[in-house]
């Protein structure tokens, strides 16, 4: 194996005053973060979403091979149609498929199977896992730890869209496998969340929720 090439870190440290400063600042803005389920559909500049997706790229991954794909729509007719496709999967889910307390736990979120959303937001991010590379010369490449490297990136990019002052929503529809088929990705990618990003809508309401405090989410020995 060929040796690996390093290059130094480029790293600025910051007094402790202001790191203290920074991380206080940024859970602040953090915590105003909202799952939204009413949007504008007021346009998005593309450069926005190219810098969120950019950063999403930063994520770490397993053995740095990056395995994730990021499909960005905005094409109305492919909003509308993956719209079509999920409310399929959606009515099952809530007619038939979800256990009863899988639905009584969804009930103070009021959410149903009707998913407009998908057609109002300007931006509709289908996330896809590479569960192998494909080199150039059509040879496939392990990939290593590949869904959580995507739930990484998956997680930075919500909060970039957030830094940047769009509202955001993850969707999951079971399965997933007609975003596959809609956005022509190839077989060695599988769907792994749909992100709706855009504008809230002006009356735009969420769940009156509250987190968990710190004791509760974090050990310190």
């Amino acid at each position: 194996m060929a040796d690996a090439r390093f290059v130094p870190l480029s790293y600025r440290e910051s007094p402790v005053d202001d790191m203290r400063r920074r991380a206080a600042e940024f859970y602040a803005e953090m915590s105003r973060r909202r799952t939204v389920r009413q949007f504008s559909d007021r346009p998005v500049p593309r450069e926005v979403i190219e810098h969120c997706l950019l950063t999403a790229g930063t994520a770490p991954s397993g053995a740095h091979r990056q395995p994730w794909h990021f499909v960005a729509v905005s094409d109305q007719a492919l909003k509308a149609h993956i719209r079509a496709a999920a409310e399929v999967e959606e009515r099952e889910f809530y007619a038939h498929r979800a256990p009863a307390e899988w639905l009584e736990a969804l009930a103070p979120l009021g959410t149903d199977a009707d998913k407009s959303f998908l057609q109002t937001a300007p931006y509709l991010i289908a996330i896809f896992v590479q569960r192998y590379g494909v080199t150039a010369g059509g040879a496939t490449l392990k990939h290593y730890y590949a869904t959580e490297s995507v739930g990484i990136a998956t997680g930075m990019l919500i909060t970039a869209l957030h830094h940047a002052g769009l509202a955001t929503l993850t969707h999951t529809p079971s399965p997933m496998d007609f975003l596959t088929e809609i956005l022509g990705r190839p077989a060695n990618e599988r769907p792994f969340l749909l992100l709706v990003a855009g504008y809230p809508a002006a009356e735009a309401a969420v769940p009156d929720l509250a987190r968990k405090p710190l004791g509760e989410i974090a050990t310190f020995i």
